[in-house]
């Protein structure tokens, strides 16, 4: 399982985003390791099922010892693109298919095994005991440390939870995404002792021009005055103070904002200001 609590997130860095050369991926390892960034997620999609392949060159580079960092990746979900002859985007949840992509990730990012794999999207044709069948495989040959889910529901855990267990799962959720409040998701969490990651921590705040986005900038321009940090520091304080433990997975490439991120784990955000954003996302009192 992840040990940074921020999680450098891998989705920009080839070809759906930045397309770093070997050296500038390579540096950028060296760079978030250094800063105590050690954990990397992925997913066998990105960059239309090629960005893990660079990434594992450029570790390779690095020379960074494999046990210095974590490796987290995901399988399913089947996409229409240049390197795969899909006629439609799908999942696939196979016995055989789970393994050949934890296989094929393991190749690409050229380590003997993953720290965590995840099941990156929920498919209304996923059986369960076929999935128990090909992670027990994964985690007796040593492939996989940590097996989760990520974009399940509660209910969608409980179903291979009954059978084997889920350690991990990676949901969204931010200031202006929180319905794992509300969902069941983090109580999941919480009562499973899972590990929970987010995407997208930032949410829409700075995307977004509305009611909400103007009401929890409002908050944060007095808020970030009064700790002396950056609004999207605050924005991941927000996340951190979650009892759930919640790492979030930021997508930056940039070696200022990375170490910036980072302060967001030493701000102890008063519990009145939690609830003081959560009130202005939510546009109205907690209940």
């Amino acid at each position: 399982m992840a040990k940074s609590e921020i999680i450098i997130g891998c989705m920009s860095w080839g070809k759906w985003g930045k397309q770093f050369s070997t050296q500038e991926a390579t540096d950028l390892i060296q760079f978030c390791v250094e800063h105590g960034n050690t954990a990397f997620d992925h997913a066998d999609i990105y960059g239309d099922y090629t960005t893990e392949a660079e990434f594992g060159k450029a570790f390779v580079e690095s020379g960074i010892a494999r046990e210095e960092i974590q490796l987290v990746s995901k399988c399913g979900i089947q996409l229409v693109g240049e390197t795969r002859n899909n006629k439609v985007k799908h999942y696939n949840y196979s016995k055989e298919y789970i393994i050949n992509s934890a296989e094929q990730s393991l190749k690409n990012l050229k380590t003997d095994y993953l720290d965590t794999f995840l099941l990156h999207r929920p498919s209304p044709l996923m059986h369960p005991n076929e999935i128990v069948e090909a992670i027990t495989k994964l985690k007796e040959t040593g492939k996989i440390i940590n097996f989760g889910v990520s974009n399940f529901t509660p209910s969608q855990v409980d179903l291979i939870a009954d059978k084997i267990p889920v350690s991990v799962n990676q949901i969204e959720f931010s200031l202006t995404q929180h319905a794992a409040m509300q969902d069941g998701s983090l109580d999941q969490i919480l009562q499973k002792n899972m590990q929970p990651m987010c995407w997208s921590p930032l949410g829409t705040v700075f995307r977004a021009e509305n009611n909400q986005t103007k009401r929890i900038k409002t908050v944060l321009k007095t808020l970030s005055e009064k700790y002396a940090v950056t609004e999207n520091i605050l924005l991941l304080s927000w996340i951190l103070k979650h009892p759930a433990k919640i790492s979030p997975v930021i997508g930056t490439t940039n070696k200022a904002r990375i170490i910036n991120a980072n302060k967001a784990l030493v701000l102890d955000l008063d519990t009145e200001d939690w609830f003081a954003l959560l009130e202005a996302s939510r546009g109205l009192e907690t209940a």
